[in-house]
């Protein structure tokens, strides 16, 4: 397979929070051929908050990034759902609204209008390199793991500029871990949403959805959920201890992203990405062989 090249937003949640993400998306693109070329100075496209406080802000954090991706002049590959959602919105935002364009460029002091693709690694992996080249790569079988698909809101919505098949019922991540090995157990929550950034200022809410995604999938079967989304992650993670709202059980169930099994199932070393979780996967992949 010939290599392929895309200058690359790392993003503030892939250097910090989800520095897992980050490593295991950087290996598995150099063992995949892959070519990343950092953003020079990239800055935080205004995730989480910007849309809901200032909309030209919100257009003009991400158009700055875009301004740097068109000096580069390659398609810009980005792994945060909620990074490529804000990128998206704005790359369509830009690019049909001349007099917005001229505001950003005037706030950023550098030319917005990036025509490349901006791409999803999801998407890049599971449709234009392929499962059955990926199988290529692969050294280990994830047998045993029985996982749930959780892509959240930011991957498939707005549908007009997001990446995956559907709405309601993606199927990339899906494909993505059958070819794996994995076993994908079937839900109904898959784009549920998980509570976003609410999760400090009603962390009640926040509590609230993350339990019931974890309620559907002990239901559905499953040992372990499978995301893209560094924001999704954090709140499966921190927010499903008990607490003084409605639900008093501790679920332990591990939350993976899907390069990091995708390194696990390349042979690199991925152990030191799962170290960074707040639930360990490490007792459920020792389980299964799947780790020494």
């Amino acid at each position: 397979m010939s290599r392929i090249d895309f200058s690359y937003f790392p993003g503030c949640s892939q250097t910090g929070s989800a520095e897992e993400f980050g490593l295991s998306t950087e290996a598995v693109c150099a063992a995949l051929g892959i070519d990343l070329e950092e953003l020079p100075d990239w800055s935080c496209c205004g995730a989480s908050s910007a849309h809901m406080t200032n909309d030209l802000l919100s257009i003009a954090l991400p158009g700055r990034d875009l301004a740097l991706a068109k000096k580069i002049g390659k398609d810009l590959l980005v792994v945060c759902a909620a990074c490529y959602s804000r990128m998206k919105v704005a790359q369509n935002r830009i690019l049909s609204d001349e007099a917005l364009a001229a505001e950003v460029e005037a706030a950023v002091g550098m030319d917005p209008r990036f025509t490349g693709r901006i791409r999803h690694l999801l998407d890049v992996v599971a449709n234009d390199i392929g499962m059955r080249d990926i199988k290529k790569w692969l050294r280990a079988d994830l047998a045993g793991l029985k996982a749930v698909p959780y892509y959240g809101c930011l991957l498939v919505r707005p549908p007009e500029v997001c990446c995956c098949d559907s709405v309601e019922n993606p199927t990339d991540l899906d494909r993505f871990l059958k070819g794996l090995g994995v076993e994908v157990r079937p839900w109904s929550f898959k784009t549920d949403c998980c509570g976003g950034s609410l999760s400090l200022s009603r962390t009640d809410i926040v509590e609230n959805l993350v339990n019931r995604l974890y309620v559907q999938a002990e239901h559905a079967g499953a040992n372990c959920i499978v995301t893209a989304c560094p924001m999704c992650a954090a709140n499966l993670e921190m927010r499903q201890q008990p607490g003084k709202f409605t639900f008093t059980v501790v679920h332990r169930m591990p939350v993976l992203y899907f390069t990091e099994l995708l390194g696990l199932a390349m042979g690199l070393d991925a152990q030191s990405w799962f170290k960074s979780h707040l639930i360990s996967p490490l007792p459920l992949l020792k389980q299964l062989d799947l780790v020494n």
